[in-house]
């Protein structure tokens, strides 16, 4: 299948499933696509550290049925060397940064503890300049299995994006996590890549500690596809019961 009628496919399916605009609690930075339970909120807060700061916002909340919709502050991108934060809202060699998303996910049971996951975000970049705000978008669709009573989970799935949100690059691929529960809620191994010459392609590992059953502090490690420059993940995830 061409790639065009394939980014064409996931396009149509995200905007079936999100009719208004709308990440979702991800490993590092693939969605697990576990949704928040109903009338819950669940928080997640990662810090990406290199020669840059980037800061990840997502927050979640449970409609129930499977259902989760949501906000995010994305790419929020901090220079220690300038002391301010920067935005780019001009250049598409890099993802358009800050961005300001909401998110939308279903989930679709199958038998033998899998099921699927369909979902993605849709927004803007923060900029004063009107003429220089744009919509961006992604959408994905994620086949998931969990084992032993959910000590152990892996995602696989094929995602797609506008080129603002992920950069210069191929605009739909694959992407794929697993989380793995080495002492169940009290340590666990996590990982994720994402497929793709771009800003949003890479490779990401860490293990994850439960402070409490609801508080998860995830540290890890990311390189990217593009050039090889590797950062400090640093993620805190709050999950009431």
């Amino acid at each position: 299948m061409k790639t065009g009628l394939i980014q064409a496919f996931l396009l149509s399916i995200f905007c079936f499933y999100t009719t208004t605009v709308l990440a979702q609690e991800s490993y590092l930075n693939v969605p697990e696509s576990d949704v928040a339970k109903a009338h819950k909120f669940t928080v997640q807060q990662q810090f990406s550290i290199q020669d840059y700061y980037r800061s990840l916002t997502t927050f979640d909340y449970g409609l129930g049925k499977d259902w989760e919709v949501g906000a995010n502050l994305l790419n929020l991108d901090y220079y220690p060397d300038q002391s301010r934060i920067l935005r780019n809202d001009s250049t598409s060699e890099r993802a358009y940064s800050p961005l300001f998303m909401l998110n939308g996910q279903k989930i679709f049971k199958l038998p033998s503890g899998f099921h699927v996951g369909v979902g993605g975000q849709a927004g803007y970049n923060l900029t004063p300049d009107k003429t220089q705000r744009r919509f961006v978008g992604y959408g994905y669709v994620n086949l998931n299995k969990q084992f032993h009573d959910d000590h152990y989970k892996l995602t696989v799935g094929a995602y797609t994006g506008h080129v603002r949100y992920l950069g210069d690059g191929q605009q739909i691929g694959f992407q794929a996590g697993f989380e793995a529960g080495i002492f169940y809620q009290k340590l666990h191994l996590i990982g994720d890549w994402i497929s793709g010459q771009h800003d949003v392609g890479q490779l990401a590992l860490g293990l994850e500690v439960f402070l409490s059953k609801s508080f998860p502090l995830a540290i890890g490690w990311q390189r990217s596809n593009q050039d090889g420059t590797s950062a400090l993940v640093v993620q805190v995830t709050y999950m009431p019961d």
